[in-house]
């Protein structure tokens, strides 16, 4: 007689970054060198604040996708390392005004630069790591490529505004929350995943896929971290659970509750999140109602469906190990709300 042994509860491989970092890690390796190389400066301040930032971590993310980009479309040369380089300049410039916007005083689990250094340092140097995007831009020559990411500057900045108008306000909807993801983080990730197609001289309609992927990725990424601001531990995210409630931000989870719920539910958020009126419990209460209208599930849906579009996009090329990890991307970004 057989015995029927149960797999239920055996531990499945979790998608990882792995496969990618390993695909990128010499290439990766040099984008790290040129970073610290170009954001060197005989003012002291600039040096430090900036380098604070970059050895706090972080998973190169948006860096590793134009890397990764550029090996999928066939491309051998080195141009792909100094425009990896330039999209994490433009996503750390970002992140210091970030913090200062927000007030924040942690990031990645550290003291915030704004925080050790004040709000005007963390302006400056900012603008100083925008600057070095736009020499490794000139540098490299192609009028597309600074066409891509000169926009995409641009559009991050009027997330950053569009984020300020809509912070606090409750009567927020769903397509003014993605206008502001799809500016403020999304159009980063796409700008980078294309530049892999320019370098490499593929047709247009790579490079759209190629920009379908990471604007998909990008949106997919910020709802679930969206998510995880109501559901994560302190050493998850370098910040403790309820940050965005306690700074008034109306993030996708909130807009479903607030739509789903009675006036009575509504006139808590907006004595919470508008006025800025908090007492002790209304955390646990806000996580309740998020809890009760399904709220975070929905919003983890509604990220799987970006996330399916993403991979969809990468439907016209070829399968190889590049493909291959991009797409466990896709999985890893999901299960990070798990």
């Amino acid at each position: 007689m057989g015995v029927v042994v149960s797999l239920e509860g055996e531990l499945e491989k979790k998608p990882s970054l792995e496969p990618l970092s390993a695909l990128v890690a010499d290439d990766l390796m040099a984008v790290n060198e040129l970073v610290v190389l170009r954001m060197d400066s005989s003012v002291s301040l600039i040096p430090q604040v900036a380098g604070h930032i970059v050895a706090a971590g972080g998973k190169r993310l948006r860096p590793m996708l134009t890397l990764a980009s550029a090996r999928m479309c066939g491309y051998s040369g080195t141009r792909h390392i100094a425009l990896a380089a330039c999209v994490e300049f433009i996503h750390t410039a970002t992140l210091l005004h970030d913090d200062v916007v927000d007030e924040s005083d942690l990031r990645r689990g550290l003291a915030s630069a704004n925080s050790l250094w004040g709000n005007k340092a963390s302006v400056l140097v900012g603008d100083f790591l925008f600057s070095r995007a736009f020499e490794l831009m000139v540098e490299d020559g192609s009028l597309d490529v600074l066409s891509i990411l000169s926009r995409a500057s641009s559009i991050i900045a009027e997330g950053e505004v569009m984020q300020l108008i809509t912070s606090n306000d409750t009567e927020t909807g769903e397509g003014a929350y993605l206008d502001v993801i799809r500016a403020k983080t999304a159009e980063l990730f796409s700008a980078a995943c294309r530049l892999g197609a320019v370098v490499a001289g593929r047709p247009k309609v790579e490079e759209e896929a190629l920009r379908a992927f990471g604007l998909n990725l990008g949106i997919a990424f910020q709802i679930i971290d969206d998510v995880l601001d109501y559901s994560a531990l302190q050493a998850d995210l370098g910040k403790t659970v309820g940050d965005d409630f306690r700074d008034g931000k109306i993030t996708l989870p909130v807009v479903l509750a607030f739509r789903r719920g009675d006036e009575h539910e509504r006139a808590f958020w907006r004595r919470t999140l508008e006025e800025g009126e908090q007492a002790e419990g209304d955390l646990e209460k806000a996580l309740g109602l998020l809890q009760k209208h399904d709220a975070l599930v929905d919003s983890i849906d509604r990220a799987r469906h970006y996330g399916a579009m993403a991979r969809d996009a990468m439907g016209i090329f070829p399968d190889g190990a590049e493909k291959a990890a991009l797409a466990e991307l896709i999985d890893f970004c999901m299960q990070r709300a798990y």
